[in-house]
């Protein structure tokens, strides 16, 4: 099971997701149901996602380490502040956001119920193999501040 760790970019592991969900209502589209308000939710998750993911990406740079996440062994630094006081992966965080959007755009049960693969998927390939990384390198730092910051919210 290590030959998938952080061998899938997560950008594409999103749009196989969303695509996916698409084929899951589109084929059984039994499964649809009205959204009151649809627009409104699918704007507010899809932009909240958004948000959430540029914050991530330009808190790396700001602390000029890298935003590679299939190479997590050459950070430079641990980013602790802005959006990464309140989760450890807000990228991750923002892309899960959007597929919520996209779900709620789809409003299709089966397409939500997609959602938990996603993060089973991130949790095990991506983020697992990011933080032994993280600890090998940030050892007593990146424990503290594990211990202080849940890793999705």
């Amino acid at each position: 099971m290590r030959g998938l760790e952080l061998k899938v970019p997560p950008a594409a592991v999103v749009v196989v997701t969303a695509a996916l969900m698409w084929l899951a209502s589109w084929a059984l589209p039994l499964f649809g149901f009205m959204f009151p308000a649809r627009g409104v939710f699918v704007v507010s998750f899809a932009g909240a996602g958004l948000v959430t993911s540029a914050l991530g990406v330009v808190s790396f740079r700001r602390a000029r380490t890298t935003v590679n996440p299939t190479r997590p062994g050459s950070s430079t630094c641990l980013v602790r502040s802005g959006v990464y006081s309140f989760t450890r992966n807000p990228m991750y965080l923002g892309f899960l956001l959007v597929l919520v959007g996209w779900a709620t755009f789809l409003s299709n049960a089966l397409a939500f119920l997609i959602l938990p693969a996603f993060i089973l998927y991130m949790n095990r390939f991506q983020i697992e193999p990011e933080e032994r990384a993280l600890a090998s390198l940030f050892a007593e730092e990146f424990v503290a501040y594990k211990s202080r910051v849940r890793r999705w919210l």
